[in-house]
């Protein structure tokens, strides 16, 4: 009975992490709705979830800047990709149709076996490249406009930073595995600062003045929701891909398009159009081979 309790949790786990980051769109817009732009919002959640993380920062106090030096190109590189994909992410979830988002966002491995094959000098083999092909096939189905002349005419703003938080979250996790293994909190603590520095150097360039249509209740709800929220969504994602084989977790999280679909149909009344229906059935069969590939890579 012990084998069945163990994984118990760390399903859950990753069940519950899809469930929230699934849903993340409804807070968002709540915050929107309360006069909090996108990028304004981003900041004061992680801010919460940063001073979330004090109380494990001071606990490392002592060994933490020998791993900052350790390899600091990497955990730069891992900031900026963590820090953009969440960004982008949130971004892309206010401006866009959710499934839609959720779905060019699950093309990250078709990015991760580019990546890999550049950075980490893995050769793809035939199952890599099915997943390539399927997961390009489904994009551009989902992408190709109607009545425009071309593919990149057609990209809206949401598409097109949808389609960078995949590349983002491909390249962190290409970067960890360079870097070795982290501990949890560390890659909690690399993605949210790289969010605030992205955010604030955003706000810096294109949005400097204070909301001014901003209301209490939006402040607080947004710092409240990265405090608890965010910290949560993170690390319950964290211990579920800790503790269960990669390609396990990975198709676990896939249930997050279904609860994104659901709660934006019960909620919001978003209709997915065929085209997106069969490009994302596309996207989501890669995803899974890619985590059936991992599943084999690690029996062998």
């Amino acid at each position: 009975m012990s084998a069945p309790r163990s994984i118990l949790l760390p399903v859950a786990s990753c069940l519950l992490a899809a469930t929230l980051w699934g849903t993340f769109w409804f807070p968002l817009r709540q915050f929107e709705a309360q006069g909090l732009p996108g990028v304004w919002a981003t900041l004061v959640i992680y801010i919460g979830a940063t001073l979330a993380l004090l109380p494990w920062l001071w606990s490392r106090r002592i060994g933490l800047p020998g791993q900052l030096r350790q390899q600091p190109l990497n955990l730069l590189v891992i900031a900026i990709a963590a820090g953009w994909t969440n960004l982008a992410f949130i971004l892309a979830l206010l401006d866009g149709t959710v499934v839609r988002v959720l779905l060019l966002f699950y093309l990250a491995p078709m990015w991760t076996v580019i990546l890999g094959w550049l950075i980490l000098r893995e050769r793809p083999d035939r199952t890599a490249g099915v997943t390539l092909a399927l997961a390009l096939t489904g994009g551009v189905i989902m992408l190709w406009p109607e009545r425009t002349a071309t593919l990149t005419a057609a990209l809206s703003r949401a598409d097109l930073l949808a389609l960078s938080a995949g590349f983002g979250f491909a390249l962190n996790n290409v970067m960890i595995r360079r870097s070795g293994p982290l501990p949890m909190g560390f890659k909690m603590l690399a993605a949210w600062i790289g969010v605030l520095v992205l955010t604030v150097g955003t706000i810096l360039l294109f949005d400097r003045e204070l909301p001014a249509a901003a209301t209490m209740p939006g402040w607080v709800g947004a710092f409240v929701f990265g405090l608890l929220g965010m910290t949560l969504m993170t690390f319950s994602a964290q211990y579920g891909v800790t503790h269960l084989p990669v390609y396990r977790s990975a198709v676990i999280f896939l249930f997050e398009i279904v609860a994104g679909a659901v709660s934006a149909w019960l909620l919001s009344q978003e209709v997915i159009t065929p085209r997106e229906w069969i490009g994302g059935s596309l996207v989501i069969l890669a995803a899974w081979q890619s985590a059936r590939a991992e599943q084999r890579r690690d029996s062998d």
